[in-house]
């Protein structure tokens, strides 16, 4: 066993600390019983840091710290552009998105579909992304989240996921349950603060373990020289991993297409941005979730090519024993999910090894908390009240957000232990949700800025958008799935739109949307921020392309 009692005692001591406040800060004020927005909006009153903070707990989960890192043992710091290119998405949404979501008053992505084509569309994407949420998110979460503590604090042969799994979605439930959003977006200050600053731990330990002199200064020179090929941002055709990262086509194409959907139009990422006070404070917390953005890669990227030089063992590298084995599963395949939790497991000393599986539980928790409480926004906001009680009071709507809440963790604890066999957990998800996403996108994007697109064009684009990535995914076309992605959205706009011009040649949808390019004006603050950001992210691309 690889937990001492000092980091037990570390460890319960953050449970009991996070369930506590997510039940402080989400108590009933005298005189005021919790209301639908209260419930899944925080009561409209989310500042800029808690909504920044937020959006980066309910994004960095399992997938990404255990995902991600075993991805970059798989292939570098190329997987980083799912990071680096969700910091510019960020803008874009905060510029062009979000203005129309408030103005709108919003409590779902689907009631945006409803009020932009109908309610049919709503439903169909509605039933799309509960099973989403239920069956690929918080299904991986639950998985990845059991099969790390299962490495750090057991034996690390699997026979802790399902206790893993049973205590994750206990945790997260316990407060946010009660809560709803507001004691999930408060609480994800503090897990955004533990994560950065574990992962900042556990990627300065493996520095300076990884060669025998020790020194994190040593550690990085020592892995850009022995690593160099898992240092670049753009991969080579060739490259066993480019139908995972396709080249170039990673910055003109396909991840476009996943970064818009997750960060524009994914619920449980979008649901903290509508909770704020006032449009601008929204889009100065996606400004600092940005920021936040750039430096993601350094912890979750790095200590994965930290694992895979220490599996390697090149000439200079510290030899850890059983570190080969450590990777290597029963058939002789290599397991990268493996490597951040032996990181932690192996080279995190007593009491700072609690503080890490603590931030690394946050993340886990918090994401789990995020996913649950917009799965049953949608399905209380979206199909329980138009469908099965068009008059039920604010009670029942709260009530049912926290049965339909709890429906949704046991279903996906109950197919999480199905995911054992996938190798890299972070790509089945994004391959996963990419079949999925295009088409919604597609439909969302061309309503907000067409104003010709009919709902006869839309639900008939959301509805083909499905078989046609389905076929864009068979063997003998050869397309990596993110061009799969990128074809899949183009060929549903031109689905939507021909059926659209058909019946609709001439004039604009009736339930089109106006707008003024004063809606589109945004402060010095965001501005700002927006051109730092950009010129950052050139820099980092020039130097790692």
């Amino acid at each position: 066993m690889n937990f001492s009692t000092v980091d037990y005692i570390v460890f319960t001591v953050y449970i009991i600390g996070i369930v506590s406040l997510g039940l402080y800060v989400s108590r009933e004020k005298k005189g005021h019983e919790k209301d639908s927005q209260d419930y899944f909006l925080a009561g409209k009153s989310l500042t800029w840091w808690a909504i920044g903070a937020s959006l980066i707990a309910a994004n960095i989960s399992a997938e990404q710290i255990i995902g991600m890192s075993g991805s970059g043992f798989a292939i570098g710091l190329a997987i980083a552009s799912y990071e680096w290119m969700a910091a510019i998405t960020l803008i874009i949404v905060g510029k062009f998105f979000l203005p129309v979501f408030i103005e709108k008053k919003i409590y779902t992505i689907p009631e945006f579909i409803e009020k932009r084509y109908n309610t049919t569309l709503k439903t169909i994407l509605a039933v799309f992304w509960i099973f989403l949420f239920v069956f690929v998110n918080l299904t991986s979460v639950l998985f990845l989240g059991a099969k790390a503590l299962d490495t750090i604090m057991g034996a690390g042969d699997g026979s802790m996921i399902i206790y893993g799994i049973i205590g994750l979605g206990f945790i997260a439930i316990a407060y946010s349950l009660y809560g709803g959003l507001s004691a999930v977006a408060w609480t994800d200050v503090i897990q955004v603060i533990l994560l950065v600053l574990g992962g900042i731990i556990t990627t300065v330990i493996a520095l300076d373990y990884v060669t025998p002199e020790g020194g994190i200064i040593n550690g990085i020179s020592h892995i850009y020289e022995t690593a160099g090929d898992k240092f670049h941002m753009i991969l080579e055709k060739g490259h066993p991993e480019f139908d995972n990262l396709p080249g170039i086509a990673v910055l003109i194409g396909g991840m476009w297409i996943a970064n818009l959907y997750y960060w524009g139009f994914n619920q449980y990422i979008i649901q903290r941005t509508l909770a704020a006070k006032s449009l601008g404070e929204a889009q100065k917390g996606i400004a600092f979730a940005a920021f936040l953005k750039l430096i993601i890669p350094l912890i979750v990227v790095v200590p994965g090519i930290v694992a895979f030089v220490m599996y390697s063992q090149p000439d200079g590298t510290n030899i850890i024993a059983g570190a080969q084995d450590a990777f290597t599963k029963t058939d002789g395949s290599i397991n990268y999910d493996k490597a951040y939790p032996w990181l932690i497991s192996t080279f995190v000393p007593i009491g700072l090894k609690g503080v890490v599986v603590a931030a690394l539980t946050a993340a886990i928790v918090s994401s789990l908390a995020s996913m649950l409480n917009s799965t049953s926004t949608i399905f209380t906001m979206d199909i329980y009240k138009p469908y099965i009680n068009k008059g039920a009071d604010e009670k029942s709507l709260v009530k049912i957000g926290r049965i339909s809440a709890v429906a949704a963790l046991v279903v996906a604890g109950l197919t999480a232990p199905l995911l054992k066999s996938i190798p890299q957990a972070f790509q089945y998800i994004q391959e996963y949700t990419g079949v999925v996403s295009p088409g919604i996108l597609a439909v969302s994007m061309i309503g907000l800025f067409w104003k010709k697109v009919t709902t006869r064009g839309a639900i008939w684009g959301a509805i083909l958008s499905i078989p046609t990535a389905l076929i864009l995914k068979i063997e003998s076309l050869a397309l990596p799935w993110m061009d799969q992605m990128l074809y899949t959205f183009l060929i549903t706009i031109v689905i939507a739109g021909m059926i659209s011009l058909a019946s609709n040649e001439n004039s604009d949808d009736v339930k089109g949307f106006n707008f003024t390019s004063k809606l589109f004006s945004t402060d010095k603050t965001f501005n700002i921020s927006a051109y730092v950001i950009c010129l950052v992210l050139a820099l980092l691309y020039t130097i790692f392309w």
